[in-house]
């Protein structure tokens, strides 16, 4: 985002906690420390007034308030939330997917239109929701575009879900179980493609909310096959009709029983918005990036809240059990 907007020629201020640089950001950008949770520091950092301020990490109603206090100072605000915010129409969604019959069955496309789960603090879907129900009550006050992002993947993510292919590969395993005979379908969304929306919106100030995914939603068995071209690997997919056959087998970060694919036609009408690239494209700097990390290091240790948010993705011992 930092690169898109300022290569759009807008005077950049990161804020971040840790107060750094990209290495890749031009040399005009200004980098500041300062913790979103604190009122004053964000407040000092927004200084006199911007003319956008775009919010990754907000995830609730009081960080919307925090946004809207500050609505005479800032043009207009460009913020992320989540696909995650959805329900189907028997009142599914993401926070009901572990119980029996309870993943959401959406329509495909998603479009903005869907019904949403009722706002609160229960969980990240229902902060989201909140978070958009502030935002959008003071759209007179602060103009703002609500990005729903699928499943964000790029380099420097904390939870990249191609790791799940990328180490059974550099471990050389060649069978790999992928329950729903691998047709799973769950939105990706290139921090590219975001930005693009970003870069958008931000030049087209108005209250909205828009789905920010990338032009394709490949399958999983396709994601394993794009990841093996990019390696050089070839491999054979075990097919698993259902869900996955054991624990610790079959199960990646993508695998649902139903396809989350969401339509982009609302961004594409009202900022014109065309996609930077399809989800192979990113996948040769994604793939560098998680050898790199990985060089050396216990996955866990390399990816912390991967192993927190998922648990043991390479239980080898239990593929090859079932397996034989």
């Amino acid at each position: 985002m930092v690169r898109a907007l300022a290569g759009e020629g807008w005077e950049v201020t990161a804020v971040s906690r840790g107060g750094g640089r990209g290495r890749d950001w031009p040399d005009g950008v200004r980098a500041v420390r300062a913790d979103r949770e604190d009122d004053a520091a964000l407040a000092s950092a927004v200084g006199d007034g911007c003319d956008v301020l775009v919010d990754t990490v907000a995830y609730g109603p009081a960080h919307a308030r925090q946004l809207t206090a500050l609505a005479g100072r800032i043009g207009s605000a460009v913020v992320i939330s989540s696909v995650s915010v959805y329900e189907d129409d028997q009142g599914r969604g993401f926070d009901t997917q572990d119980r029996p019959g309870g993943f959401p069955e959406y329509p495909v496309p998603l479009t903005e239109g869907q019904r949403t789960v009722r706002p609160g603090d229960a969980s990240y879907s229902t902060r989201k929701a909140a978070l958009e129900r502030e935002l959008l009550g003071a759209g007179d006050a602060l103009p703002v575009t609500l990005l729903r992002a699928g499943a964000v993947h790029g380099p420097y993510c904390r939870t990249p879900r191609e790791l799940w292919f990328v180490k059974r590969n550099l471990d050389g395993r060649r069978r790999r179980v992928l329950a729903y005979r691998g047709a799973s379908r769950f939105h990706p969304a290139a921090v590219g493609n975001v930005a693009e929306l970003v870069r958008l919106a931000a030049a087209r100030p108005g209250t909205r909310v828009l789905n920010a995914v990338d032009p394709d939603a490949p399958t999983v068995a396709g994601i394993g096959a794009a990841i093996d071209a990019v390696m050089g690997v070839e491999a054979e997919d075990v097919l698993v009709d259902g869900p996955p056959p054991a624990e610790g087998v079959g199960d990646t970060p993508w695998s649902v029983p139903a396809p989350v694919v969401c339509a982009m036609t609302a961004a594409e009408r009202e900022l014109g918005y065309r996609p930077v690239s399809h989800y192979a494209e990113t996948l040769p700097e994604t793939v560098a990036f998680i050898e790199r990390r990985l060089a050396g290091r216990d996955w866990r240790e390399a990816y912390p809240k991967m192993a927190q948010s998922y648990g043991n993705l390479f239980d080898y011992a239990a593929e090859d059990a079932w397996l034989a």
